[in-house]
């Protein structure tokens, strides 16, 4: 039948496809219900192009569970071009298909071998992705295929999806959107001229076109149901259309003799339309695969070299009106005949539809794919097929157990609620040991959803019940969780008692127990009390650093520890390893947070535009993973820059779209920002803020003392840093550390109150110059001029104040660049101004990119770090040798980053 209508549709998606030939790839979703003509619009628009390579799928209802399965549709015929990916990727992408070992590729990582495999395909033609009946693709394919739409723009690939209810799906409902109508009554008429062969009476051409309402699927099925005097055989109102067609094709289906309708049920229930494996099945239960001919000739399917029904309502109208019995024979054929060596996940889950009762076999069977789509990185498949298993299981102990597994399988594929809900349906299966592991789980499920102080004390109490190492685990990541965004006072320390109490420490401690006490020292001991625990811990977490299982989100903590500890050799090691660790192990959910680690260590360097480049970099696998960025990190680089404008957009973001506050970071930030703007009040104002969440029991970044006494003595308010100057002297005894010491130096010479400020002011200077945290150094020279220009001594301050001046501008660190400058105006000298920057024209993307090819790395190695392809990295590399007035990646090695 010739195409009708839809010449505007037709039209967008020719542009897209001619956009895309010229390496301007990009994605679109037609929408619209079913039988809206969908299916008939992509094959129209596919048949047009010559000289693509098109690969397709279609996402089906059966098939929603099964790791993977739309991916494997799409990407097979172009698997071999595998071989040119990077080895992480091309190892991920052979795991995902099972043609290598069964690691576990995180999903970024696989969406990037997509990404890599389709960019490597279009080297030679153009490629076109077509994607029917999106709203059934099995949730590990639907992840990755949006992560691969997001990233063709300088690919030539093309991305067509089709679904029904486009916002419905996750991902794909923020793609560009082509919404499809019911046809117009010329155009309906149209059709329904092309299918009859015979003329209809004028009023039946009417009523058929109202009931259609412009669905073009609904007017070739009442046309065909018109009964002899011209009257379609609509039996009875309906709630829609859809369950209009639906009778339409379950009548049609029943019309057909007895032993030929259970070979379409038979049919309805392989997805995949493999005529070998349905012609075995059907030879199991004494049906002819021959008879299919006769469900084609009415029109429900269609034969070739793989079957295919007309439309997906045939499929599942059939399957829903056969007999549950009907049903588990043709199950139970399909996973007889179904190959145990290639598709052993798809036979089990056959098997599964196919037993009446529970069936240990079967059972076993499925914890078995789970335990392979868990390890391929499919939680939400692993959790389906451990969910059947548990309800398959007949020993109530063990049914209980696996629906407990499921449910943890559930909340690691980010559905909490589905998971607190078999969390529920399990408890009381569960003998002592599993309900203390239920109760954990909805604790944790609790949290996730909730991120209340609540929830954790829940977790916490709960943990009290589980084994010690265990429990000490569950401890100190309940703890973390909420140390930096703790916003009821008092609260940390009496979480603390709660756990010191219940894990006392023990003999011979492990990193995680040293780690665990130290924190709680922190916030429960003075100073002098809690800093050798602390240095402890650092030491064996450092030491364990090198062990393959260790947990980047632990040496965060080691991290933070050493900031409070303020060692700066170990800060750079610490942060900078990390990264590596996280990368190493493929850890993308735990990279942005090193990164930011690094970030702020990159600040206290002095390397602001290292520090920019690695949050680049966190925010890129943010929008990768599609989650929401946290922002202390960022808020820490704008205070030091003196950013007020991004820092009040920031300011503006927290606590929003499911953001935690971050008080933590963000009273710290404020207060270096204003010592920076001069704006010594408002400094104040936050240091004393986070100085009164530490009295009262909460976590407080100790260099915010050092904030707070410089903004207490330039605010003339200096008998409000008495509490900030006794906590650095107690820090600086404990741990007598260079930058330690020169803090305590500097903070005794503000306050003015001994007879040799001069004395202190140099040695803290001193001190500073032997360590790496450079911005500190400069702000401590930045002081001392001061100070040498309130004494009338405006030449030694000259000295002072330009090189803070010079040293700050060169940072960025802008606004204590420019109290340093009306410094030196105010001793008769104008700072220097320099030229433009020919960096500052590149955005943070540009200047990211172009400081890792500067350091050697290749353009596939850096599209890999960013989650973007080669073609996107060579895209911006031009804009940056258009920029900076240079052509070569030579001439960029050799231009200060």
């Amino acid at each position: 039948m010739q195409f009708v209508a839809r010449d505007g549709e037709r039209r967008e998606i020719a542009r897209l496809t001619a956009s895309a030939a010229a390496g301007r790839g990009g994605a679109v979703v037609v929408a619209g219900e079913a039988g809206i003509g969908k299916s008939a619009l992509l094959d129209t628009a596919v048949g047009a192009l010559d000289g693509w390579e098109v690969l397709r799928a279609a996402g089906t209802e059966f098939e929603q569970d099964l790791l993977y399965a739309v991916l494997h549709q799409l990407c097979a015929p172009v698997m071999g071009h595998r071989g040119a990916l990077p080895a992480v990727q091309r190892t991920a992408l052979e795991a995902v298909f099972g043609l290598g070992e069964q690691t576990s590729p995180d999903p970024l990582t696989v969406g990037l071998a997509v990404l890599g495999l389709l960019a490597e395909a279009a080297r030679n033609k153009p490629v076109c992705c077509v994607v029917d009946d999106a709203q059934w693709i099995d949730e590990a394919s639907r992840q990755v295929l949006v992560f691969v739409a997001r990233r063709v723009a300088a690919e030539r690939v093309a991305l067509v999806f089709a679904a029904r209810d486009a916002s419905a799906v996750p991902g794909v409902a923020d793609l560009p959107r082509l919404p499809l109508g019911g046809l117009h009554d010329e155009a309906a008429r149209s059709v329904l001229g092309a299918v009859t062969h015979t003329g209809l009476d004028a009023e039946v051409v009417d009523r058929i076109l109202a009931e259609a309402c412009g669905n073009p699927l609904a007017l070739l099925e009442f046309a065909h149901d018109a009964g002899p005097f011209g009257v379609p055989r609509l039996r009875r109102p309906r709630a829609s259309l859809v369950h209009a067609l639906e009778e339409q094709f379950v009548h049609r289906w029943a019309q057909l003799p007895a032993g030929i309708r259970p070979l379409v049920v038979l049919a309805a229930a392989e997805p995949v339309g493999d005529l070998a494996l349905l012609r075995r099945a059907a030879a199991l239960i004494d049906l002819d695969p021959g008879d299919l001919a006769v469900a084609e000739d009415a029109g429900l399917l269609a034969l070739g070299p793989r079957l295919r029904f007309r439309h997906p309502l045939v499929r599942s109208a059939v399957y829903a009106s056969a007999t549950p019995g009907t049903r588990r024979r043709v199950h139970g054929a399909l996973a007889e005949a179904t190959d145990p060596e290639t598709d052993l996940d798809r036979r089990a889950w056959h098997r599964a539809h196919a037993v009446v009762d529970a069936d240990e076999d079967v059972a076993a069977e499925l914890e078995r794919s789970a335990d392979r789509a868990r390890l391929r990185g499919g939680f939400a498949a692993a959790a389906a097929f451990m969910e059947r298993a548990g309800q398959l299981t007949p020993a109530t102990d063990r049914q209980g157990e696996r629906l407990l597994a499921a449910a943890r399988l559930r909340l690691q594929a980010g559905a909490p609620c589905a998971a607190r809900a078999l969390v529920a349906r399990t408890e009381r299966r569960l003998k002592d040991a599993g309900r203390a592991e239920a109760r954990l789980l909805r604790a944790r499920v609790d949290f996730q959803l909730a991120h209340s102080p609540q929830a954790t004390s829940t977790l916490i109490d709960i943990a009290a019940e589980l084994p010690p190492d265990q429990a000490r685990e569950t401890y100190l990541e309940a703890f973390a969780s909420i140390m930096y965004n703790d916003n009821h006072p008092g609260l940390l320390k009496e979480l603390g008692a709660h756990i010191r109490e219940r894990a006392p420490q023990r003999a011979p401690a492990r990193p995680v127990d040293l780690l665990l006490h130290a924190l709680l020292d922190q916030i429960m001991l003075p100073v002098e009390r809690a800093v050798p625990t602390m240095r402890d811990a650092v030491t064996a977490c450092r030491a364990a650093t090198s062990s393959s299982d260790t947990g980047p989100w632990r040496m965060n903590l080691v991290c933070q520890l050493v900031i409070d500890l303020r060692d700066d050799e170990m800060l750079e090691e610490m942060s900078d390893r990390q990264v590596e660790v996280a990368r190493r192990q493929g850890a993308l959910s735990t990279l942005p947070q090193a990164l930011r680690y690094q970030a702020i260590t990159r600040v206290s360097l002095g390397r602001f535009d290292a520090a920019a480049a690695s949050l680049a970099e966190a925010r890129a696998v943010d929008e990768a993973a599609g989650t929401a960025p946290l922002l202390g990190a960022e808020l820490v680089l704008v205070g030091f820059r003196g950013d007020i404008d991004r820092y009040r957009e920031l300011q503006r973001q927290l606590g929003h779209g499911g953001r935690p506050f971050e008080t933590v970071g963000e009273h710290y930030a404020r207060a270096v920002l204003h010592n920076g703007l001069g704006n010594y009040e408002a400094a104040l104002d936050a240091a004393l803020a986070a100085q009164r969440r530490h009295q009262a029991g909460s976590y407080s970044i100790w260099a915010g003392y050092t904030e707070l006494v410089e903004a207490a003595v330039r605010a003339g308010r200096g008998d409000e840093a008495t509490e900030a100057l006794r906590h650095l002297e107690a820090l600086a005894r404990a741990n007598p550390v260079p930058w330690a010491v020169a803090e305590w130096l500097q903070a005794r010479a503000l306050l003015g109150h001994e007879e040799d400020c001069e004395a202190l002011y140099r040695e803290a200077i001193d001190r500073f110059a032997r360590t790496r945290v450079r911005v500190l150094y400069a702000r401590a020279r930045l002081t001392y001029g001061e100070w040498l220009r309130r004494e009338h001594r405006r030449a030694e301050a000259r000295v002072e104040l330009r090189a803070a001046h010079d040293m700050l501008s060169a940072m960025g660190a802008r606004g204590f660049a420019e109290r340093a400058a009306r410094e030196l105006q105010a001793t008769g000298e104008q700072p220097r101004r320099d030229g433009e920057d020919p960096l500052g024209r590149l955005t943070a993307q540009e200047r990211l990119i172009a400081g890792k090819v500067a350091a050697g790395a290749t353009s596939k190695e850096v599209a890999a770090m960013l989650f973007l392809s080669p073609r996107t990295i060579d895209a911006h590399l031009r804009n940056v040798y258009r920029k900076l007035g240079i052509s070569s990646r030579r001439q960029l090695r050799d231009t200060p980053l």
